[in-house]
């Protein structure tokens, strides 16, 4: 039985929570679900600038934990992009 996940502290509550291509319609893009945790991570580290130990403080979790839900973040936005997916914000 795997072990229960814990609730990880999230600051930020997303006005938007789609993105997708412009001039290509919903129905023919493949959508990534990103979680808010991931996005939590993206902007802990992206947008507040802080390192890594800093934002797994703010999110309550361990460093290395952090460092897996941003990697996890990463792939899916880099995969988004490249491949053209839309991207939905889930609460998750």
């Amino acid at each position: 039985m795997p072990r229960p996940r814990l609730n990880r502290k999230i600051n930020f509550n997303p006005d938007v929570t789609f993105y997708k291509p412009q001039g290509v319609p919903l129905r023919f893009l493949d959508i990534v679900d990103l979680t808010l945790e991931e996005l939590e991570a993206i902007r802990l580290k992206n947008v507040e600038n802080l390192n890594q130990i800093e934002c797994a403080k703010k999110m309550m979790t361990s460093q290395s934990t952090f460092q897996r839900i941003l990697t996890s973040a990463y792939n899916k936005i880099s995969g988004a992009l490249v491949n053209g997916k839309a991207i939905k914000i889930i609460n998750k």
